[in-house]
């Protein structure tokens, strides 16, 4: 899953930007808010994390503009301002979560969690396409009870899968799920990701929907 992180304090956004990463999350970084309004119109993210207290933009006017536009995107507000007042403004102007500063990066992580779930209609956390479970917590798959043992590139991708079930995913969709801006691509990646994941969950669970991407089955 993808995830925008827009934070201008060198030394939390290091530290969230990290944090997101080693619980499985790609993760791309800006600093102002006139970026994130460039990389949020782009619409290859599953979250933002957005601060309010930004240069060139502020956050709140990136968050209204986010929604005025009807970009139903989560956003999760990061900041250091306190006030219920302040608090009340950004979830009517359309967060859907508030966290201050300093937070716990577990607890923050739980949060998007939550969040994701809820714009994918689930409460469960974990998903599931008939015996095939994927718990992203604990980032354990297992298949008919067994576990399954996924690199992490492998585990990204199934994630961006089962989190729309039924639906076709595209190459590009898939790309977008599972790479950020600085990591390098190879133009078979996801060919030989799936192909992977086809050998060890069995070669009918992922099919190629001609012309168009791919979709996970809930039966082989």
């Amino acid at each position: 899953m993808r995830i925008l992180l827009v934070e201008d304090d060198a030394m939390i956004g290091t530290a969230v930007r990290q944090g997101l990463r080693d619980a499985g999350f790609s993760v791309d970084w800006v600093r102002d808010g006139r970026a994130a309004e460039l990389s949020l119109a782009n619409g290859v993210y599953h979250l933002a994390l957005l601060d309010l207290g930004l240069p060139r933009k502020d956050g709140m006017a990136v968050l209204q503009g986010l929604r005025a536009r009807g970009d139903s995107l989560p956003v999760l507000v990061t900041t250091a301002r306190d006030a219920v007042s302040d608090r009340i403004a950004g979830l009517n102007a359309g967060a859907d979560d508030y966290v201050l500063k300093p937070f716990d990066l577990d607890e923050l992580v739980a949060r998007i969690r939550a969040l994701l779930r809820r714009q994918a209609g689930s409460a469960s956390p974990v998903y599931q396409a008939g015996d095939l479970v994927l718990d992203p917590v604990r980032k354990r798959v297992t298949l008919a009870g067994e576990a399954v043992l996924l690199s992490a590139r492998e585990f990204a991708l199934l994630e961006a899968l089962m989190i729309r079930p039924g639906a076709v995913l595209s190459r590009q969709q898939l790309e977008e799920a599972v790479y950020g801006w600085l990591d390098e691509v190879a133009s078979n990646a996801i060919e030989v990701h799936l192909h992977h994941l086809r050998k060890k969950l069995g070669a009918d669970r992922i099919r190629n929907v001609r012309g168009v991407g791919y979709r996970l089955a809930e039966t082989p």
